[in-house]
């Protein structure tokens, strides 16, 4: 049987490791070249390749004996602690959405088991989307990037006549210890060109782009190139994802909670494939953890409101009417490029108060974030529709006094409280521009001003961010 060098390059490498381990460990305690190195590289800085590597500048400065940092100069070795008594050259690549252990392993010729040496893995699920993953530097540049999915309804032979491959081949690239040695949602790896598709994800998806990290109260984008007739689905954080038909693929617009917790989080996608013959699709499911990052709101001055305005017999009703009118999602996306400002120019850099500051209400906790963007103006200041839309609600609330809200398709709406007059009613088309109301001091207010939500999948956003750029 021949092994591709690659293959005999990553056996010598791990049958190494495993007979030499012994020797290597006790070796270290006196000498520093049991350690893996990496080659400086123009511009890089203790600080980067710190961070680089997920270790601290003391540990790095410790173990390579530095005492000043101008010394790091292009081609020189730096030893890099923690990696595991591997000793070789190392470099990092970062982890895409999209890929896994496996598919790593299988793309760039390299043990799971070596990687996860070298990364003081314990589990899959660590590989977060924009993690630095340490390699052998050899094992740098993926050897291939084709891809099959293995479903219930083919076998290996099959897939690899389909696929014009091999079968001794698939095995050996893709580790297996057969014909039978993989399952169905594998996804395999094909001897071709030299791609850089997502590796853990079946063949009709061509490219995954998200917004990573993802951050509290603003707009997360996810795009997937593939070929058409396929359906997406999703989810993250446990809120769905709609996704929608573009000329390339398939997009999902969804908000962030501004109040979600710091951390990491599932990003779940699922692919449904047509079958003509059962009349049922097969569905193809891949999670990733995702980080949020706090947003870096402020925290407001404590504010005095009149007590009825947070009395919870009027408030819950009425923040229940409210959330209900941003659910549903209009196939039919209305806008285009940037909102504009919803009120006039001399007031469209003029801010009262920001999304996402925290707030205390007559003495409460900070347990509450301002869910829009406060623009100065008074009573009669004219009020625009940033973007074409139809009106879904407009009339009197409580708290957010005259209100109107508009959707604009796909799951994004605008809103506007506090207004001294209405001029649209449920059901109106507005274009952008188009004068809708005028500014006021009505509901929970401690004087005039225009308060705006955008909302996006049903969860209040930074409004700025819409009048920064164009989604999706």
């Amino acid at each position: 049987m021949y092994l591709k060098p690659h293959r005999i390059r990553e056996a010598l490498i791990l049958c190494t490791w495993l007979l030499l381990t012994p020797l290597i460990v006790s070796y270290a305690q006196v000498e520093q070249a049991s350690h893996a190195y990496y080659v400086i590289k123009e511009g890089d800085t203790l600080w980067g390749i710190a961070a680089q590597f997920n270790v601290s500048i003391d540990e790095l400065v410790e173990l390579n004996n530095l005492f000043d940092a101008s010394i790091l100069r292009p081609g020189l070795q730096l030893l890099i602690p923690g990696s595991g008594n591997y000793r070789g050259e190392v470099d990092t690549i970062t982890v895409n959405y999209g890929e896994s252990l496996h598919s790593i392993s299988r793309r760039l010729g390299v043990a799971e088991q070596l990687l996860a040496l070298l990364n003081h893995l314990t589990s899959p699920r660590e590989l977060y989307v924009g993690a630095n993953l340490i390699v052998p530097a050899e094992f740098i540049e993926p050897i291939s990037s084709g891809r099959v999915w293995v479903d219930n309804k083919r076998t290996l032979l099959e897939l690899a006549v389909i696929n014009d491959q091999n079968p001794w081949s698939l095995i050996l690239n893709n580790d297996l210890s057969g014909a039978w040695g993989t399952l169905p949602g594998d996804v395999l790896i094909l001897s071709g060109d030299e791609t850089k598709s997502p590796g853990a994800l079946p063949e009709a998806i061509n490219a995954v782009e998200i917004t990573a990290p993802a951050v509290q109260g603003k707009t997360f984008v996810m795009k997937v190139r593939g070929e058409s007739g396929v359906s997406l689905s999703g989810s993250i954080n446990s809120r769905e994802l709609e996704f929608f038909s573009v000329n390339d693929g398939f997009v999902a617009l969804q908000g962030i909670q501004a109040m979600t917790e710091p951390g990491f989080y599932p990003l779940t996608l699922e692919i449904e494939f047509p079958d003509s013959e059962t009349k049922s699709g097969s569905l193809f499911t891949f999670s990733q953890l995702i980080y949020i990052r706090d947003g870096g709101y402020p925290f407001d001055p404590p504010l005095e409101v009149p007590p009825e305005t947070l009395d919870p017999a009027v408030t819950d009703p009425e923040d229940a009417l409210w959330a209900s009118l941003g659910e549903p999602f209009t196939s039919d996306k209305m806008w285009e490029g940037e909102f504009l400002s919803p009120v006039p120019d001399e007031f469209t850099d003029c801010w009262t108060s920001t999304f996402g500051n925290r707030r205390s209400y007559n003495g409460s906790p900070y347990d509450r974030y301002h869910s829009g963007l406060d623009f100065c103006g008074g009573v009669g200041t004219e009020l625009y529709a940033p973007a074409a839309g139809k009106v879904v609600f407009a009339g009197p609330l409580t708290v957010r006094g005259n209100a109107t809200v508009i959707d604009h398709g796909w799951g994004v709406y605008t809103a506007y409280a506090h207004q001294s007059e209405i001029f649209v009613k449920p059901g109106d088309t507005v274009q952008s521009g188009d004068l809708i109301g005028l500014g006021g001091a009505t509901g929970r207010v401690t004087g005039p001003h225009l308060h705006w939500e955008v909302w996006v999948g049903g969860v209040q956003v930074d409004p700025v961010e819409w009048l920064a750029n164009i989604y999706p």
